[in-house]
């Protein structure tokens, strides 16, 4: 089964063709960095409106590279929840004319399964397994049952581990997109300059629990009280600093997880996942199995999409044409969604 996928759920607009869930014929993504770089975040009006721009060349384009006439795809995925609203509708309402006009059956996904499951495209991964998907949009730690199935164990309860970063970057005019630039910058500083806090949230169930909002505080506002005697205060050691604290709160709680569950196959997702110190410190675990997608399949994109909607399509699960977008999707709770 080929299954066209499409994604525009925040500033990428990406389309891709993947065959049967795994192998991936085309992913394209059109990225919208360029046009957001000056006002250092995105727009959400300037992104549904290029959107609305590109998505027709986007799609045929990943059409054209998988090889493939539209007649010869068996369904279409689409992402409808959670991102930006204006966004989510350009793609989702593109998808429903696709399936109006052709009569071929599509699915609205979940962006958040979608982003676990990318790693799926490249690996045979068996069920249960953590999940540990960190973006701009989300920080969450998860045993995953399947591939519609997720009971949550942890998440923010403020900003998401992706938002910290670019909001530091963005105080400190580092550049933009902010991870990416942090990321950068912290080879080239020392991760001891600074000793930022890692606040102790809850115990019990909330005991996974995560906080960046007192971390972006500490490095914004309190620098010089969490600054260690021999050390420059530049922008290095900054985003060093930063960085080694950001990922090792993400790693002790996931730690703590494994042990506590005793699932020892780890898989990531999100944009965050594309960090090397994450990606590093998650390599040295012992007895641990981790699966993290390659860089491409990191941030947003249309293969992930396509590739977890093979498996509802399969199913015989389809969505109608009053499907409508989520931009927020609550994920307080055991289960999810």
């Amino acid at each position: 089964m080929q299954v066209l996928g499409i994604e525009t759920s925040c500033d990428e607009c990406s389309a891709a063709v993947v065959t049967d869930g795994r192998i991936l014929l085309s992913n394209i993504v059109a990225s919208q960095i360029e046009i957001h770089k000056p006002y250092m975040g995105v727009v959400p009006e300037i992104a549904s409106r290029t959107h609305v721009k590109w998505i027709n060349s986007v799609v045929k384009k990943a059409l054209d590279e998988a090889g493939v006439s539209f007649d010869e795809i068996n369904g279409i995925a689409v992402t409808n929840k959670p991102g930006l609203s204006g966004s989510l509708l350009t793609g989702l309402s593109f998808a429903k004319g696709l399936s109006f006009a052709s009569g071929k059956p599509f699915i609205a996904v979940d962006h958040i399964f979608a982003h676990i499951y990318a790693s799926h495209l490249e690996n045979e991964i068996n069920y249960p397994y953590l999940g540990l998907l960190v973006s701009g949009g989300h920080t969450i730690i998860a045993i995953i049952k399947s591939y519609e199935d997720m009971q949550i164990l942890g998440t923010t309860i403020d900003d998401a581990c992706g938002e910290a970063f670019d909001k530091v970057a963005k105080f400190y005019n580092l550049g933009y997109p902010g991870g990416v630039v942090i990321d950068k910058l912290s080879k080239l500083g020392d991760p001891n300059a600074f000793s930022f806090p890692d606040p102790s949230l809850h115990k019990g169930e909330h005991q996974y629990d995560i906080s960046y909002s007192g971390l972006k505080t500490a490095v914004i506002n309190q620098l010089d009280q969490f600054h260690n005697k021999g050390y420059e205060k530049t922008n290095e050691n900054i985003a060093a600093s930063f960085q080694k604290t950001a990922i090792n709160m993400l790693l002790k709680r996931l730690l703590k997880a494994i042990e506590n569950t005793g699932i020892k196959t780890v898989v990531t997702g999100g944009g965050v996942a594309a960090n090397s110190y994450l990606r590093q410190s998650l390599s040295e675990l012992k007895g641990i199995t981790v699966y993290s997608p390659s860089l491409k399949l990191c941030g947003d994109n249309g293969a992930m999409i396509a590739g977890l909607g093979y498996h509802y399509l399969k199913n015989n699960i389809k969505s109608g044409l009053e499907t409508t977008v989520l931009s927020r999707v609550p994920v307080f709770r055991k289960t999810y969604p």
